[in-house]
């Protein structure tokens, strides 16, 4: 994976090259975070969407696609520079992007304002699902809130009388905090940020170890989520309290995590045991070219791929963006998620699940569903957008 990241970065473009005589290719540019310690998260989504590709013969609803891929170094300059080089110089049709919050957040406008599609693989903030959302922007993942949404609906099933909160401090992580509370009604114990880049939990394990509460509830993606469990773990925590979490011990932190994640409760709209069809076809794929194990991130890329062909398929291109629009809003697919339709904000409407941390019997740590906490959910924000 470390490779394909490095040469997605250096060469920056897959070319999918059109026969004689065919209309030219549909440009697709992709904004992720591809170096770094959260570089495993922006490759599962390049590799979902590029399985997604390859399987179609590089080709989306019978179109050639060129596909420009850039790292955005998880900083918003970088993100931002790559987005309007996207656009401007090389007018892309689409922008996939982005993995974090903040991400999109700095691309959000020069892409939009283009009046050129931003599709959202992963990144859901609250910013754009409500009064500021666009015709033009649209998400396949979920609005940031809702996984911890489902863990504090959970947590409250369980009958915790008081959690631990702790996110980093960026848009996510407040959503997240937000969101974990607004179906948990226990005592919040204390509620912690941290920094994106910070290294030692070791004072924040202490006061974990005081606060008598009876779980630990956090959002720590990449490696954060790594030095979070590995250190919770070695304190002996885990056999003082439970520990919830999204996006904390995932398909992209598990491979480092391994036993000291083992147990532990997630929340996803997704899961590589989901019991359907197309998503054991999907795992099954992933696994055989990639060699890992898919999470959502991986998930949520392929679906974005498909949405698109489902879209292109319609219109034969973007040239009359309404009819696109209109064609990207009826998601006319097979979301390997199964239900999935989407809300007037462009946000999905989904199922979400409480997941928990299990050794497949070949030795992969994998999330897998426990139980379905909600059908068919809506975010909290899209009664705000005028869409």
């Amino acid at each position: 994976m470390k490779k394909l990241a490095a040469a997605l970065a250096v060469l920056g473009t897959v070319v999918f090259s059109p026969s004689p005589g065919s209309a030219e290719p549909v440009k697709i540019g992709m904004v992720m975070t591809l170096s770094g310690p959260p570089a495993a998260l922006g490759e599962q989504v390049v590799d979902g969407f590029r399985l997604a590709l390859e399987q179609q013969g590089g080709r989306l609803g019978g179109r050639e696609i060129e596909l420009i891929v850039e790292d955005d170094e998880l900083k918003p300059n970088v993100a931002l520079s790559a987005a309007t080089a996207l656009v401007e110089r090389d007018q892309v049709d689409i922008v996939v992007g982005t993995v974090f919050s903040n991400m999109v957040q700095a691309i959000f406008r020069p892409v939009v304002e283009s009046e050129t599609f931003l599709i959202s693989p992963n990144a859901g903030p609250s910013t754009f699902a409500g009064r500021n959302c666009s015709p033009y922007f649209f998400v396949t993942s979920y609005q940031n809130n809702q996984n911890a949404e489902t863990m504090g609906a959970y947590a409250q099933q369980a009958g915790y009388e008081s959690v631990f909160m702790i996110a980093p401090n960026y848009q996510a992580g407040r959503d997240n905090m937000d969101g974990f509370q607004k179906h948990y009604e226990g005592e919040i114990a204390n509620q912690i940020y941290v920094p994106l880049s910070h290294q030692d939990f070791s004072p924040q394990i202490a006061r974990m170890a005081t606060s008598d509460a009876d779980a630990v509830f956090a959002f720590m993606p990449g490696g954060l989520g790594v030095r979070l469990v590995g250190q919770f773990r070695s304190a002996g925590l885990a056999d003082q309290m439970d520990f919830m979490s999204v996006f904390t011990t995932d398909e992209t932190t598990l491979p480092a995590q391994k036993d000291d994640a083992l147990g532990f409760k997630a929340a996803g709209n997704w899961a590589p045991d989901m019991p359907n069809d197309a998503s054991r076809r999907f795992v099954a794929a992933f696994e055989a070219k990639y060699g890992y194990v898919p999470g959502g991130y991986a998930m949520q890329g392929y679906d974005t791929a498909m949405l698109i062909d489902s879209a292109l398929e319609k219109t034969g291109g973007v040239d009359d963006q309404d009819a696109f629009r209109e064609a990207l809003r009826a998601a006319d697919f097979t979301s390997l998620r199964g239900d999935f339709a989407f809300n007037n904000n462009h946000y999905p409407i989904q199922d979400f699940y409480q997941l928990k941390v299990e050794q497949r019997s070949d030795g992969a740590y994998i999330t897998s569903i426990e139980q379905k906490v909600f059908d068919d959910y809506e975010d909290s924000f899209a009664d705000q957008c005028q869409m």
